[in-house]
């Protein structure tokens, strides 16, 4: 017999749909089939059963914070079964150990994750017993019996496991002593918070934060164009006056007396330039491109697009979510023909049909079997669905991957781009910009918002007469870059800090190099949000006064080079290739996390974090303080103490005491030593900067006796 291991247990249900089972607690017995004459156990992780030990698992010493333990470089690496999900471990293992059982099949998913997840089952369970491995993009019934069919032997994909094992330890390493060090010597300065710290977020961060200073350093300055309507024969259009391709004006006086020459005069087509540019279908989708799409069009965060992706996935109607390709194998595209007739029949993509081109499968910019690594592109499956039978986001969602999958069977698009220079008494010049499609192609199947300020210009030739109609002067200002969006930040990372601009955003998507993996980015934004370093409002991502503090303090030292980590990333991929050697990336790994601590300990010499808001940071991420008493309650004399976001009354399970204080008032952080305070003296220090609207002011915060409740007391 066989025990087959699956990465999850909705998974795993579904790789056993295809045969017929019987249900056990924590796995599924397959019968006797053509595929397992013997018949197979089919079980499941629940994603990671272990985890990497913590430092006090190693030496004792290291459980506590203090910079004589630094840097923390265990000599090997151990694993521990996380608590939750001991009882699901214990029942594989006995699967395992059964004597009938001579053959172990890998069914995680077909990635580095996949692989580390499973590998590191059977490894800590002890058995050694050969081992198969099930390779699929996704999870059809046709799939799943294909790849049962010819499963691949264990040594095809181990590479992938030392990949994601030596990136596991990377991590660990490089954040356990990253966030060691700068949390104690932030905490020497005053700022009692955990600053967590990472290979990839903290690159990542510090790109947010060079955004969040430009933002708030930008000066904008005021300028003016003036714009003049025309009247050629006839023929009405608006130009700006420009001189050397530069249309905005520092002097509004300037900008009058150009607006009051040109009234009324004569003008006269010196010029007309017409490029005629060509754009090709966009490539399939790869995670990042899907993710950033789907914000862009959605405002979906990128961990929800995954999510969604996952349950389309799970039913087995697109392939594997977490493909960094944007090309598919001459196999796939022979199934195409079949997909899109099953498409056709669904009112929402029946005016797509019939298709321009009946098939892709000699056009190398989608099929492409070099450019193809792990996976190939999310694509729709043969297991066709009706967009109308899924929930709303799963419509989204499938829906974009369908119309990529047909807008690769259309024409390119084509548009004519006119310039035309207009002259104004033989002195004053004007530019009026056109675009005027010639062939719509692709665009039929995905429409696309113009980003350009150009509209369809009249028929005008060079030498035409007429005069100008009307004449305005317009002011402007100058505006500051824009913060990045949560899709902007997955081609942010991926890009490793180079964000281009949507023309290049495709040639982007399809290079690998970057900052995490497909896999990991979304997470990484996850984490960021969790741990207060970012806060993301309508779909715009700020840098928080934490995030700020931590940057300012790493300065331009190598944990926050994304130029870094993108070849640690690059080196990471050579591992997973067979083409590096794990153990001496983390030889290179430990030296950087002894150069971490140095680099902070030298930085922090020269800290200086004026004009940041350091109040505002406490401590919200480390359990260290949560249940912490403060003192005695005002309410019901029960013991006030830390609940996380504010500190409140531990009565309030029994007698429903309502007392609390909340960790920041009118924009100040109010702090434990404060609070004490207040218990024992019914009064604060005084406490500076509290901003109600645009007013600010200093106040001591008091306990009213009378009415119960806090109120402030103002200074003499």
């Amino acid at each position: 017999m066989k025990v087959i291991i699956a990465e999850k247990p909705d998974q795993g249900a579904t790789l056993a749909s295809i045969f017929q089972t019987k249900k056990h607690q924590g796995y599924i017995e397959i019968f006797p089939n053509e595929l397992f004459p013997k018949g197979a156990y089919m079980t499941w992780a629940v994603g990671h059963l272990f985890q990497l030990a913590p430092p006090e698992r190693y030496r004792p010493e290291w459980k506590q914070w203090k910079l004589d333990t630094l840097p923390i470089i265990p000599e090997r690496f151990q694993y521990e079964v996380e608590k939750a999900k001991a009882k699901q471990f214990h029942i594989i293992k006995e699967l395992l150990r059964k004597p009938e059982v001579t053959e172990i099949i890998h069914a995680g998913d077909a990635g580095r994750e996949g692989e580390l997840i499973v590998r590191n089952i059977i490894h800590m369970s002890g058995v050694k017993k050969p081992m198969k491995r099930l390779w699929i993009s996704s999870l059809t019934p046709k799939a799943i019996y294909e790849g049962f069919r010819q499963l691949l032997d264990e040594r095809e994909t181990r590479n992938l496991y030392e990949e994601a094992y030596a990136r596991a330890c990377a991590d660990w390493l490089v954040g356990m002593n990253a966030s060691r060090i700068y949390s104690i010597l932030l905490k020497q300065k005053g700022m009692n918070d955990v600053f967590s710290a990472g290979r990839v977020q903290t690159p990542t961060l510090a790109l947010i934060v060079k955004r969040e200073k430009e933002i708030e350093n930008f000066q904008s300055e005021p300028f003016w164009e003036v714009v003049a309507t025309f009247n050629i024969d006839g023929k009405q259009y608006e130009g700006k006056w420009a001189k050397e391709s530069e249309s905005r004006l520092k002097d509004e006086r300037l900008a009058q007396k150009i607006a009051e020459f040109c009234q009324n005069k004569q003008a006269e087509v010196k010029e007309v330039k017409t490029e005629r540019k060509t754009f090709q279908p966009p490539l399939l989708f790869n995670l990042s491109s899907l993710q950033a799409t789907a914000n862009k069009l959605y405002q979906f965060s990128p961990k929800k697009t995954l999510d969604v992706l996952q349950s389309l996935y799970q039913k087995g109607i697109v392939s594997y979510p977490r493909s960094d390709s944007n090309y598919v194998t001459r196999g796939e595209a022979e199934t195409f023909p079949e997909i899109l007739q099953k498409l056709s029949a669904f009112p929402d993509y029946q005016p797509f049909f019939p298709l321009p081109n009946a098939s892709i499968l000699h056009n190398k910019r989608y099929v492409n079997e070099k450019k193809v690594t792990d996976h190939y592109a999310i694509i729709p499956t043969e297991q066709v669905t009706d967009p109308k039978k899924l929930s709303n986001d799963e419509r989204k969602i499938y829906d974009l991957i369908v119309r990529r999958l047909i807008a690769a069977h259309y024409e390119q698009a084509i548009f004519d781009y006119t310039t035309v220079i207009t002259l104004v008494d033989q002195r004053a010049e004007f530019v009026s910009k056109g675009k005027q499609e010639v062939q719509e192609g692709w665009r039929k199947v995905i429409f696309q918002r113009d980003d350009d300020d150009v509209t369809a210009l009249p028929l005008l030739y060079e030498g035409e007469q007429g005069y100008v109609a009307n004449v305005d002067v317009k002011e402007g200002k100058t505006q500051p870059p824009k913060r990045y969006t949560e899709g902007q930040l997955i081609t942010l990372m991926k890009t490793a800090g180079k964000f281009l601009d949507n023309e290049e955003l495709e040639k982007v998507l399809a290079k690998t190099e970057g900052l995490g993996t497909e896999a990991t980015r979304a997470g990484i934004i996850t984490m960021l949000k969790e741990r207060k370093y970012i806060e993301v409002k309508k779909n715009q991502v700020y840098a928080t006064d934490k995030a700020k503090v931590l940057i300012e303090a790493i300065g331009n030292k190598i944990l926050s080079s994304p130029e870094m980590t993108a070849k640690w990333e690059q080196r990471l991929s050579e591992i997973g290739e067979g083409k590096a050697s794990a153990a001496h990336f983390m030889e290179q790994v430990k030296k950087l996390s002894t150069k971490i601590i140095e680099d902070a300990l030298e930085m922090s010499k020269s800290w200086d974090f004026t004009g940041l808001n350091t109040e505002t940071i406490q401590r919200t991420t480390s359990k260290a303080t949560l249940g912490k008493p403060i003192g005695k309650c005002k309410l019901c004399d029960g013991t006030v103490i830390d609940k996380g976001e504010f500190y409140g009354c531990t009565n309030y399970a029994k007698t429903k005491c309502s007392f609390t204080i909340s960790k920041k008032i009118l924009g100040k952080r109010i702090s434990q030593t404060n609070v004490k305070k207040l218990l024992q003296h019914g009064k604060t220090d005084v406490i500076k900067g509290f901003k109600k609207g645009e007013k600010m002011f200093d106040a001591y915060l008091i306990w009213d006796n009378e009415q119960k409740k806090l109120s402030f007391s103002f200074p003499n």
